[in-house]
């Protein structure tokens, strides 16, 4: 995921003072030695060997891509992880929402002592607020949704009674068996990566905006046709001219605001050698917070397992990451990256519009599959379209 459009990209042999600064965090998280009183003129300081690594593993540890390279995202985050409980007050600021390690630890002190704030994301959101605000009732302090002193105290008071648990993905179980098998009534949103000016990844004569356009619309039309409520993020550009440079923060948003039940975000891959090829799916899970979206991890395992039984592509496997689009949409939400543009096979693959036919197909069976009963479920690859289609008029 590039995240580098709008932010100055720092990387290994760079010099200079925001150099300099990226150093001081990493000493403060401590993954790199402190250079006690031998500190150099920030003009000096160096983006060096040890440093790369220290970056590496903090976006390893973060959920982030792991390049070296300190962009946007990765530069929000070494911000993030210099707060802790307690350094500063915390309150709902709906024009820039408060972030940072401090705010996933009150969240999950707020989900510990039963008090439903979403799932533990960093972000200070409406849902941490109100959460909040009935945390401070029974705490008989001022309810006003703000983690100052007066509420630091109380916490400080208190003893966790319970800890570890996964509140969040009880809530995401129950909300999906209450749903039911139906996709009539549904609503999902369809994310197809990149457009407008930007394309995206580039090889092979093939642009990735354009291939998961159309792969968009496939999905969308079946979807539709078994009743479900299918909204794409951005248009798709020969419908309309509007809503195509979108951010990934308006995409999560408008997936939000539509109250979806799911969230699929299309991208295909590349990379500097045409070697790597192959299939993957991300959610958003990190090992830092001790969180993830159980139903999310799901339905990535599913549309990897379909995907990879209806076609030849290499299975590159399910992971947890923390990108602003998974981090973001409050329900689960799935990234697939379909293939790599610069490997001639995979390219050949993505080109091909009977391949996207069966990747749509794909999908379909990996979201009806996600919302079946354990007993009425069937194995990977078994499911047809057709099948749904039918099962779809019958209950209409």
């Amino acid at each position: 995921m590039d995240n580098s459009r709008r932010h100055p990209v720092l990387r290994l042999g760079d010099t200079g003072p925001a150099v300099a600064e990226i150093r001081r965090k990493l000493v403060m998280l401590g993954l790199l030695p402190d250079p006690g009183e031998a500190v150099l003129d920030p003009d000096e300081a160096v983006f060096d060997a040890a440093c790369d690594r220290a970056v590496r593993h903090f976006q390893q540890q973060r959920g982030l891509n792991v390049d070296g390279l300190v962009g946007r995202e990765s530069a929000e985050a070494l911000e993030e992880a210099r707060y802790r409980l307690g350094d500063r007050v915390l309150s709902h600021q709906v024009s820039r929402l408060l972030r940072g390690d401090d705010v996933a630890a009150l969240q999950r002190r707020l989900l510990d002592m039963g008090f439903n704030c979403g799932r533990v994301d960093g972000i200070f959101g409406a849902d941490t607020a109100q959460a909040l605000r009935e945390l401070q009732r029974s705490l008989g302090v001022t309810p006003d949704g703000t983690c100052g002193p007066e509420t630091f105290r109380a916490l400080d008071r208190l003893a966790r009674t319970v800890t570890g648990g996964h509140h969040q993905n009880l809530r995401e179980a129950e909300a999906l068996a209450r749903s039911g098998p139906r996709l009539g009534g549904k609503v999902i949103v369809i994310d197809p990566g990149h457009g407008g000016l930007d394309h995206g990844n580039v090889a092979n004569g093939l642009t990735e905006a354009s291939i998961v356009e159309d792969l968009a619309a496939r999905v969308e039309g079946r979807l539709t046709a078994t009743g479900v409520q299918a909204y794409l993020t951005r248009a798709i550009s020969a419908r309309h001219s509007r809503r195509t440079n979108v951010d990934d923060e308006s995409r999560a948003m408008f997936a939000n605001e539509a109250r979806a039940d799911l969230f699929i975000s299309l991208h295909v891959d590349s990379h500097a050698s045409p070697l790597p090829n192959g299939v993957a799916t991300y959610y958003f899970g990190t090992d830092r917070w001790g969180q993830s979206s159980a139903t999310g991890e799901r339905f990535a395992e599913l549309v990897l397992r379909e995907i990879v039984a209806r076609t030849d592509l290499l299975n590159c496997g399910t992971h947890g990451k923390t990108w602003d689009l998974l981090r973001r949409t409050r329900m689960p939400a799935v990234r697939l990256d379909l293939g790599y543009l610069t490997n001639p096979g995979d390219a050949a693959r993505l080109a091909d519009p009977s391949f996207r036919d069966v990747v749509a197909e794909a999908i379909l069976v990996a979201v009806q599959r996600l919302y079946l009963p354990p007993e009425d479920d069937a194995p990977t690859g078994a499911l047809r379209v057709d099948s749904l289609w039918a099962e779809s008029g019958s209950r209409s």
